[in-house]
């Protein structure tokens, strides 16, 4: 594909690491500042063997500990309107889904109803298989699909969103695929959902991107890196979230969503996140 422009450029230079605090505090989250995260929220994929297990039990654990908004990863085995009484008897809405890309080629009506039952008001692509990633073509043939979805989503009155991980920000012949769908996704029709940990781990410069993007991140996964690159909760890693926090004013975030994708104990660890992520003055 032709030669991307600024935008398009990797971030990833001289800048790459700005998003991991220096300090030798590693637990140490505040700076100067009046701001705070108003509703802090929880990605459900962090308890969903709990979830599993107990769904009304696990949801009202997760409401106890002062969360008001959950993002979904399916619903734990039970019907869209059984999943949201849940919700509704424990406090919690859940303004976001993550929705995987094959249900959007096979069964869009049904991704776009469930939606409607929840209340959802983002759709969101999670992940890639691998063999959509081999190319900058293939993450162009991604973010067309995305496209032709997002006109059917907003159309519900729903935005749909991106995830990322680590693997969008590995240069493929000197182009950046996560800057291939932020080119290429028509901004209206698709939003994106950072995710702090993910983009830090691959030495991306996240305010940059927030920078450069303005509006296009209503939404971040916030979970904390250790120096050695290891998946924490919030407040035991060394990720500086008060200055992405401020940053993302610029690129639009409204969404907080706590998540550690194994932790060896699911509560406690979105327990230390919400603490953490209470403290951070911004």
């Amino acid at each position: 594909m032709d030669t991307v422009t600024m935008n398009r450029r990797s971030l990833l230079g001289t800048f790459g690491l700005s998003a991991l605090a220096v300090s030798a505090l590693p637990g140490l989250l505040l700076a100067a500042g009046s701001r705070r995260v108003e509703r802090i929220g929880v990605q459900l994929y962090t308890v969903r063997d709990l979830l599993a297990a107990d769904p009304p039990g696990t949801l009202e654990a997760v409401a106890k500990m002062g969360y008001v908004e959950v993002e979904t990863a399916g619903y734990a085995g039970l019907t869209p309107q059984e999943f949201v009484e849940l919700l509704k008897n424990a406090g919690l809405n859940a303004p976001s889904a993550h929705v995987p890309l094959t249900d959007i080629e096979s069964a869009p009506e049904r991704l776009l109803e469930a939606a409607a039952s929840v209340g959802h008001r983002y759709l969101v692509v999670p992940w890639l298989d691998p063999a959509l990633r081999g190319s900058t073509d293939g993450y162009a043939r991604v973010a067309d699909l995305m496209n032709g979805f997002g006109e059917a989503c907003a159309g519900q009155g729903i935005q749909l969103g991106y995830h990322n991980h680590d693997f969008e920000f590995a240069p493929i012949d000197g182009v950046v695929p996560y800057d291939v769908l932020l080119e290429r996704c028509d901004a209206d029709l698709v939003k994106f959902e950072m995710d702090l940990f993910w983009a830090a781990k691959a030495g991306a410069d996240t305010p940059a991107y927030f920078r450069a993007w303005p509006g296009r991140f209503p939404m971040c996964h916030v979970k904390d890196m250790t120096a050695a690159g290891e998946m924490v909760a919030v407040g035991d890693g060394r990720i500086d979230f008060a200055a992405l926090f401020d940053a993302g004013a610029t690129g639009g975030l409204e969404h907080y969503f706590v998540e550690h994708d194994n932790p060896e104990d699911p509560l406690a660890s979105i327990r230390r996140s919400f603490e953490s992520v209470e403290g951070i003055r911004f």
